[in-house]
């Protein structure tokens, strides 16, 4: 497995990463804990190095099973978690954001013991509060990388002005957006350039739309109830069924390359910058080493130009989230 290095951190990782988050949660397939550890050991088997997890998924319980699968192996990789809602301990419930430095605190000591580590690697903001300057969420955080307790911090789906603002207090390592062929926001509201202009990582999470880029999906796709993408309106059967050109393109590449459509949308984000990480997720190890098999594709920049003209053309239906959800993004 090939290693890039997240901006000017110096914080060096697998270049595909393993999102944790669907293996037993927000997905209506969950995996039992022994598979899912499995399949956490099996891609840190196949190189995998950076793990990425948080306290809302499960909530709890999916740090817990990250924690578990890679005790064996922690000094040889980097995890990665994140803070940022009010969840109560008791209940599991969400009560909403919630970035006030002692709850930082707090979080971080809870996910330390989850995770039955010393020092958490990599610690996110998983969403920014406007309650709460970002200036006294990266002292926080700033506070906790002096005593130990963190490596590197990071931000999920800021604006690019709070990026600049946090870095100034604390140097950001990486940025958690969602970028894809399906998702280019970050190439226009300023991310890409504050990452390059202050030397920062960006780990792409769904890099393969959440599953659609697959080719796996169609307008006939039946989501279960306990799946989050139901809610989501790009998985309208209307939104799909416009968005399958865009599937459509990724498997005329992939037939020319003798590739899989996942192993082109994963080979376009690595090919976009060497400081971007996708993390795709799975529950099963053919789509993991599927996916992990993207390194080896080579794009030339025809093919690139290929992609960039055909793209244009595809004007992608629905909203990546509910206006809900919408809101808490790019603060």
């Amino acid at each position: 497995m090939q290693k890039r290095m997240l901006g000017n951190s110096g914080l060096a990782v697998s270049a595909i990463g393993f999102g944790c988050m669907g293996l037993n949660f927000s997905y209506s397939h969950a995996l039992s804990d022994d598979a899912s550890i499995r399949l956490i050991r099996d891609a840190f088997d196949r190189g995998v190095t950076l793990f990425d997890t948080a306290e809302v998924y499960g909530p709890f319980t999916n740090e817990a099973l990250v924690g578990k699968a890679l005790a064996p192996v922690r000094d040889q990789v980097v995890i990665a978690t994140k803070f940022g809602f009010d969840i109560d301990p008791a209940t599991g419930q969400n009560k909403g954001l919630n970035s006030r430095p002692e709850h930082i605190r707090a979080v971080a000591e809870a996910s330390l013991k989850r995770l039955g580590v010393e020092v958490i690697d990599l610690l996110y903001q998983h969403r920014v509060d406007p309650q709460v300057p970002i200036e006294d969420v990266a002292g926080a955080v700033k506070d906790l990388i002096a005593e130990g307790k963190v490596r590197h911090f990071g931000l999920s789906e800021p604006g690019a002005q709070t990026v600049r603002r946090a870095h100034a207090v604390q140097p950001v390592s990486a940025l958690q957006n969602e970028y894809s062929l399906w998702t280019r926001g970050p190439e226009t509201n300023g991310i890409l350039g504050a990452c390059k202009e202050l030397g920062i990582g960006l780990v792409a999470y769904s890099p393969l739309g959440k599953g659609f880029l697959t080719g796996a999906m169609n307008k006939d796709t039946a989501l279960g109830d306990n799946d989050f993408r139901k809610n989501l309106p790009r998985f309208s059967p209307e939104a799909m069924a416009a968005n399958q050109a865009l599937v459509d393109l990724l498997k005329d590449i992939a037939a020319s390359k003798q590739a899989t459509p996942a192993q082109i949308a994963l080979a376009w984000l690595l090919a976009r910058e060497p400081w971007i990480v996708p993390i795709p997720g799975t529950t099963k190890l053919h789509r993991l080493e599927e996916n992990l098999g993207a390194v080896d594709v080579g794009l030339s920049d025809s093919d690139l130009a290929t992609i960039e003209s055909a793209a244009a053309n595809i004007r992608i239906e629905g909203e990546r989230y509910p206006p809900q959800l919408m809101a808490t993004t790019g603060r």
